[in-house]
């Protein structure tokens, strides 16, 4: 290209004057420099048609001057192999995911399938036994023990509940006996002639309301202690129980189902079966004895703790009444020290301003 305008410039004509010097030399190169864009543009218009293709440019491995086989043509680099790569990785993602999710999945479906199994043979069990075709295991001992932990719980929810209700009457004769007190001390201020009169029944009915915060005191006790009693540690053992009359349930429906394939046909697929209704068998029985040694032991504690807490109990609740109906002060007061049972100050039940707010 320069050579070729260099061939042009060199024929381009330049008008002198008759003394030797350029005749209109700014406007000659003015001239020569647009002739030289216009060569400028065309050839490079030239270049742009006639030049290589991008696509089959090439890649040079080596240096200058290295061999041929050096050269990676760029037409085999395509956009869509590197995309390939990530499809084929983000394939390999989602399937390790859907395996996941596919081994999630068949553990619940066998959880689920092992629950109805348990379920439909204990339920079968439990008609067999209520319509007296099926039979159960029976261990007299504890079965008789289970019976009267239940009929005493029944018993000690009726005691505390009367207790309960007594507390309540009590509670409301003491207010009435504070009440009743002010209005007679009331009164002695009023009436000079009955003024003793009224005052001895004031102090009489504040000596009554002053001992009966105390018993109040000794039968919140015993109330509170009862509940304990009833509510957490016999429930406690009842629960124990429950779980152990569930596992019976379930060692006799397993003990059923092996028996009945023990009597069947003893052909190969019949004595594969055998051999999984022995293992679950086994495993039925082991938590059956495991549970029955449990209750055993809870009901043991369950006795011996019931008889410490009700001699206590027993003791203060009967003091403090015999005490109070007494008359006797020292004697109630001493009854409280002895069981370490602390009062309320008064007011102390009422709630507080922000309550009643």
């Amino acid at each position: 290209m320069a050579d070729s305008f260099m061939g042009k410039a060199a024929t381009m004509e330049i008008p002198i004057n008759s003394n030797g010097e350029t005749l209109a030399e700014d406007d000659s190169l003015e001239q020569a420099t647009k002739i030289q864009w216009t060569l400028d543009e065309k050839d490079l218009q030239q270049v742009m048609v006639s030049g290589p293709n991008l696509n089959e440019t090439s890649i040079v491995s080596g240096g200058y001057g290295g061999p041929a086989g050096g050269v990676i043509p760029t037409s085999s680099i395509k956009g869509p192999a590197i995309r390939s790569g990530m499809h084929h990785s983000n394939s390999n993602q989602n399937m390790s995911a859907e395996e996941t999710n596919r081994g999630v999945a068949v553990e619940k479906l066998d959880s689920v399938k092992k629950w109805g199994i348990n379920t439909y043979k204990c339920t079968k069990q439990m008609f067999s036994e209520r319509f007296g075709r099926g039979s159960r295991t029976v261990d007299l001992e504890l079965e008789a023990q289970i019976e009267v932990l239940r009929d005493t719980k029944r018993k000690y929810e009726s005691v505390l509940r009367l207790t309960s209700a007594m507390t309540s009457h009590f509670y409301n004769m003491v207010q009435t006996q504070q009440a009743l007190g002010d209005a007679f001390a009331d009164l002695s201020q009023k009436s000079p002639e009955l003024r003793d009169e009224f005052g001895y029944n004031a102090e009489t009915q504040k000596l009554l309301c002053k001992n009966g915060e105390a018993l109040l005191g000794a039968i919140n006790f015993f109330v509170s202690s009862i509940n304990t009693l009833v509510n957490k540690t016999m429930e406690d053992t009842l629960m124990t129980i429950k779980l152990y009359e569930a596992a019976r349930l379930e060692f006799d429906a397993y003990r059923a189902d092996l028996e009945e394939l023990s009597l069947g046909p003893r052909d190969t697929a019949t004595m594969v079966r055998i051999e999984v209704a022995q293992q679950q068998y086994q495993v039925q029985r082991d938590k059956y004895e495991r549970l029955r040694s449990d209750v055993t032991i809870k009901l043991k504690f369950l006795e011996e703790n019931k008889v410490k807490v009700m001699h206590k109990q027993l003791l203060l609740f009967h003091n403090a009444i015999s005490a109070y109906f007494a008359g006797n002060q020292q004697q109630l007061e001493q009854t409280l020290r002895q069981f370490n049972v602390k009062l309320k100050p008064p007011g102390s039940d009422k709630p507080s301003w922000l309550e009643e707010s």
